[in-house]
């Protein structure tokens, strides 16, 4: 059981950051219904995106006899990134904003190599579930450094 105990600590730091991405996102997203549009509705994409990660290792979580978190990373790690993303949202700035999010995609990036780089023992399927997840995220990541620079590129 102890290699499953530590593989399941692994999946759950992932369950960890993509719920701190789902209030992150959910965040971003409602403080920037009033002036943008587009953004709100990429932020709410991201969010939803979250929560079908964590459908997927809750799942793999339970497969293997684990007990998923449902919390967020409030405790520290590199988690709390997502606390100065809601921070940036006070001055309701686009280029803040995207930057803060860049910041905890990057956090996100990390979360994912770690479980990758981590000595727990894992099938090709539950390597396969994260490499898919950060795959994603890496989009993601990439999806909101083009709005930051584009947001910039139209501001300079």
């Amino acid at each position: 059981m102890a290699t499953n105990e530590k593989l399941i600590e692994v999946l759950n730091d992932l369950v960890h950051i993509n719920n701190d991405r789902i209030k992150g996102y959910e965040k971003a997203a409602d403080e920037s219904k009033a002036t943008d549009i587009d953004l709100q509705a990429f932020f709410l994409k991201l969010a939803d995106d979250s929560r079908k990660h964590v459908s997927k290792l809750t799942e793999h979580i339970n497969s293997l006899g684990g007990e998923a978190t449902n919390d967020t990373t409030n405790m520290g790690k590199i988690y709390r990134v997502w606390m100065d993303v809601k921070a940036a949202f006070t001055g309701q700035d686009r280029h803040a904003i995207l930057t803060s999010c860049e910041y905890g995609e990057d956090a996100a990036q990390r979360a994912y190599r770690d479980a990758l780089a981590s000595d727990a023992e894992m099938t090709a399927d539950t390597r396969q579930l994260i490499t898919a997840q950060q795959s994603d995220l890496k989009a993601a990541h990439d999806a909101v450094k083009k709005y930051r620079d584009m947001h910039q590129a139209v501001h300079s």
